[in-house]
């Protein structure tokens, strides 16, 4: 099962890390009908054939996406995408 991983530095509170981490996976959740929880400082989120996390650490943004089989050829694109999406969100960018 191929995995993207991506890790942000950033220099958002912890309150604003954990608000800009809520706006991503409202948009997840909307555009790719995904379920998503907090757990502490972990964001879970999955779907059928995807699942990962996002974990929030005072300067880090870590994101973990485990992809199944159908998935796993668009690894690439879903890496570059999420990349983007974390350096506009976490990077000091644009927000997403």
């Amino acid at each position: 099962m191929p995995n993207v991983h991506i890790v942000q530095e950033h220099t958002l509170t912890p309150k604003k890390a954990r608000e800009a981490a809520e706006k991503v996976a409202i948009k997840l959740a909307e555009e790719f009908e995904m379920e998503y929880a907090w757990d502490g400082d972990v964001l879970h989120f999955e779907r059928s054939g995807v699942n990962g996390s996002l974990t929030l650490t005072k300067h880090k943004a870590e994101m973990l996406i485990k992809l199944g089989f159908l998935f796993g050829a668009f690894a690439p694109v879903i890496q570059a995408k999420a990349s983007e999406k974390m350096q506009k969100i976490f990077g000091g960018g644009k927000a997403a």
